[in-house]
């Protein structure tokens, strides 16, 4: 089903294009080159099958696993409590 000026498949074409862009950012920031036999941070041998799994990595599962966390999010109740809402 067209709408205006849009060709059939118009809006699918588009998801197809931002999901390749993605896919090609995401392949783009992986680490290149020859990977490390030890960590860079902890020391540690890095894990034969994660240095076949990801030519280039750097750092150990467990270091690398730290850098992928996201920030913790604070305890801080930022609605409040339910008495401060009522006044």
């Amino acid at each position: 089903m067209a709408s205006g000026w849009a060709p059939d498949g118009a809006v699918q074409d588009q998801i197809d294009v931002s999901v390749a862009d993605a896919v090609q950012l995401a392949r783009s920031r992986l680490p290149t080159g020859p990977g490390e036999i030890h960590c860079q941070e902890c020391g540690e041998e890095i894990a034969e099958g994660r240095r076949k799994a990801m030519p280039g990595a750097r750092l150990c599962i467990t270091c690398q696993s730290g850098h992928d966390r996201p920030a913790s999010a604070s305890s801080y109740n930022r609605r409040g409590s339910k008495d401060s809402q009522l006044r």
